[in-house]
């Protein structure tokens, strides 16, 4: 019993950060109706250059980040400005195109200006058992896993707050509601949009930074985007709380399997088993936990 609640708070703790990456999606796809497939290369652009100003110029993190944070924000900016305004009122399967070269255009980017090798990223979080639930129930969960789920817990509280409480959350439903209403009341819909996208490259660099450490910060960040399509599929692609709910689903559903259901099948299954739930969960409900309900009429 000990190694299944083990096994379950690891998977957990794994889902919140998914989720982190899943609200990166919902943010922008509440604001414009965009899919955007960018967001994996964003924290791989947001995690390399961290470390590459740190290495480059030789500063400390605490210093890199902010910097970092500045740069992420700059481009989430220039995304909406560049690429995303001169689209509007386009379809919708133009825009999705238009993030799909922009996910190659940011990830050449980002080797190009810090390089192409993997890099160690040294958060001040040590990846040790917590002696508590080690000593008294022969429970190991990593300090690291833990600390990363708190982090991404509060900045997915801060931003439900900032969406729910203030004024730009609202102006924010509004858009996502309808972008002709948002605008016949004097909602900005420009200045709504730069703000989605600088928000999201900050969720990026967060969650870049999270996974750079554990994983190392190399290419195959830009995957992580991938493993956050079946938690929108559960949870919902414009809901934040189904984010959540999708992210922890996913994040406990493929560890359970991989240990209990793999030994079955000859293992390996952790990688592909969220996508068989997902693809489940669409034949019962296509619009996931909390998505809006669609009523098609014929």
């Amino acid at each position: 019993m000990n190694f299944f609640f083990e096994v379950l708070i690891g998977g957990l703790l794994s889902g919140v950060m998914y989720a982190l990456v899943a609200i990166g999606f919902v943010l922008i796809y509440k604001a414009s109706g965009v899919f955007n497939f960018a967001q994996g290369a964003m924290v791989f652009f947001a995690a390399l250059t961290c470390v590459g100003i740190i290495d480059k110029f030789g500063v400390s993190i605490w210093l890199a980040i902010p910097l970092t944070i500045v740069v992420m924000i700059a481009l989430g900016l220039a995304i909406e400005r560049i690429v995303l305004r001169p689209l509007v009122n386009q379809p919708e399967i133009t825009l999705f195109m238009a993030t799909i070269g922009l996910a190659f255009f940011i990830e050449g980017l980002a080797q190009l200006l810090w390089g192409s090798q993997v890099h160690k990223l040294d958060l001040p979080i040590d990846d040790v058992p917590i002696p508590f639930l080690l000593d008294n129930y022969n429970i190991i969960v990593s300090q690291f896993d833990v600390t990363a789920a708190g982090i991404c817990a509060l900045l997915v509280t801060a931003l439900a707050l900032l969406f729910s409480k203030t004024k730009v959350g609202r102006a924010l439903r509004a858009v996502a509601d309808d972008h002709q209403a948002a605008l016949a009341v004097g909602i900005p819909l420009q200045q709504i949009w730069a703000v989605v996208w600088a928000v999201a490259g900050l969720v990026a660099l967060v969650a870049g930074l999270l996974w750079g450490a554990r994983n190392g910060v190399q290419f195959a960040l830009t995957f992580i985007a991938l493993k956050a399509l079946p938690v929108l599929i559960l949870g919902g692609f414009t809901s934040v709380p189904g984010a959540i709910v999708g992210g922890l689903i996913i994040g406990a559903s493929e560890k359970l399997a991989e240990v209990y259901i793999g030994p079955m099948v000859g293992g390996g299954i952790e990688g592909w088993f969220p996508y068989v739930l997902a693809l489940l969960f669409l034949l019962v409900r296509p619009e996931g936990l909390f998505g809006e309900k669609i009523i098609r009429r014929i």
